[in-house]
């Protein structure tokens, strides 16, 4: 069903331009060139009529294009995950939300308190509602988003916890918080690699380690994930910088052994 939208949109844009040429085309076929010379009367006809509907054509155009395009951005802030979920939400509580904002801040921290106590109490689709009617509250919280993929990732939940995760990472690229980009993206890299998706993994923790490059967890978790593609290149450079970063680690002298074997 969403994968058609923007396909209607293209055709009802088109349909209108097409409107629009049909009628622009009448008016400026009854042009009246009676008075031109008959060896010019075709060739002036035409041009006049070719540069009108190009004026016409891009003219229109170009406003529908500006407009769904803005649109299709708004459309984007909301994954078809999200927009289920929210959905969901209205079903459950029959209305929408809308609160002052004094009101609604402090239902967000009541809501984000339940949250916590639910999850404590292992209650994960009690505190599943109270995250997402944080959202219906606040479609830019981030924390809610963080928890909320957290909470699909603990039940092994890995298709909606990778959809939280990326579209918080969308975002906080609006907000250009790049530590809190790094730590989605290590977030994704462990979902996709609980998942299986070892390439998808690869590429969130090397995203990750593009904007904290000694981070331990993040260098230990791309030799695992290494380690697993049996990229000895890779393992032995994340390795070297692991080794470096944390020398300490208990774990080097076992990775070590593993590189060795691949």
């Amino acid at each position: 069903m969403y994968n058609i939208i923007p396909l209607i949109l293209i055709l009802i844009s088109l349909s209108i331009i097409v409107f629009i040429v049909v009628r622009k085309f009448s008016v400026l076929a009854g042009v009246d060139v009676d008075n031109i010379p008959a060896e010019r009367e075709a060739r002036v006809k035409e041009r006049i009529i070719s540069s009108r509907l190009k004026r016409n054509i891009f003219k229109w155009s170009s406003r529908i294009t500006k407009v769904f395009t803005w649109l299709g951005g708004k459309l984007g802030i909301f994954s078809k995950w999200a927009y289920n979920k929210l959905h969901e939400l209205k079903e459950s509580y029959g209305t929408e939300i809308f609160l002052p904002t004094a009101d609604k801040e402090k239902k967000i921290g009541e809501l984000s308190v339940e949250a916590e106590e639910m999850i404590g109490e292992d209650n994960f689709k009690e505190a599943e509602k109270r995250l997402i009617e944080i959202i219906g509250l606040d479609s830019q919280n981030i924390e809610a988003f963080k928890n909320l993929g957290n909470l699909y990732f603990t039940n092994k939940n890995y298709e909606d916890a990778r959809q939280t995760f990326e579209h918080t990472l969308r975002l906080l690229k609006d907000e250009g918080n790049n530590e809190e980009i790094a730590e989605v993206n290590f977030e994704l890299a462990l979902v996709n690699r609980d998942d299986g998706q070892l390439e998808r993994a690869q590429e969130h923790i090397k995203e990750a380690l593009k904007i904290v490059p000694n981070n331990p967890r993040y260098l230990d978790t791309i030799l695992e994930i290494s380690i697993m593609k049996k990229d000895k290149v890779l393992a032995l450079d994340a390795y070297g910088k692991l080794a470096k970063a944390n020398p300490d680690n208990q774990k080097l002298k076992d990775l070590k052994k593993q590189i060795d074997g691949l």
